[in-house]
């Protein structure tokens, strides 16, 4: 198990390593390079105008609320099309939000995470396979990076995504190892809502978060 020793960076070098279900030692330390925490809370639609435009939206409907997001199918096609075809054959529906970092993300999409008897696995589940990474650091959207209300792919090193993702909830200097391929255009305060719900010492919401229906619109 692991233990929140204290709020400075050695227990946020142990949290921000697992924002998939194993650690990873180069993003923990990409994070000491970084230094601390960000809190920015810049509007999540800053800097529309340099982000090609998307072509799907997704509604989450949860416990706390509702989520919408809108996909960026032209940055990362490929992501945006599994998401879509996972979220349109029901298999997010009663998928919880299993960890949970206030000022930084909210994390779900782990398909074990529908049965509790399960819970010690939380996080280390996927849809059966595994795809590569849709990253260019170059390009706009990375250079304007992880901010709040970011929608991007968790993963257990380069080229292992699957199904779990995380909503950003405030500005992060996250290294660009993770694929960005939508973000939040309504509901924000939902996210805020997750975010501030307390968590035991691995980050688990003390009261569930439950994507109750995932519904995709074109």
């Amino acid at each position: 198990m692991l233990a929140i020793f204290s709020l400075g960076i050695t227990s946020y070098l142990i949290f921000f390593a697992n924002i998939v279900g194993k650690e990873s030692e180069e993003l923990a330390q990409a994070y000491t390079s970084v230094g601390a925490l960000g809190t920015s809370t810049k509007s999540i639609t800053q800097n529309n105008s340099q982000i090609k435009k998307s072509m799907d939206t997704v509604l989450l409907k949860t416990n706390f609320g509702n989520i919408e997001l809108t996909l960026l199918g032209s940055d990362a096609p490929k992501t945006v099309e599994n998401f879509v075809k996972l979220a349109q054959s029901g298999f997010y529906d009663g998928v919880r939000f299993h960890r949970v970092i206030k000022g930084f993300m909210i994390q779900g999409g782990d398909p074990l995470s529908k049965d509790l008897a399960q819970s010690a696995r939380w996080g280390t589940g996927g849809p059966g396979y595994q795809f590569a990474d849709e990253i260019d650091p170059s390009s706009a959207l990375y250079k304007e990076g992880y901010k709040r209300g970011v929608l991007a792919m968790a993963n257990s090193g380069p080229n292992t995504n699957g199904s779990q993702f995380f909503i950003m909830h405030a500005d992060y200097p996250l290294p660009p190892n993770y694929t960005i391929f939508g973000r939040v255009v309504s509901g924000i305060e939902t996210v805020d809502k997750i975010a501030n719900n307390p968590t035991d010492r691995n980050d688990r919401p003390i009261k569930e978060v439950v994507i109750e229906k995932m519904e995709v619109k074109n």
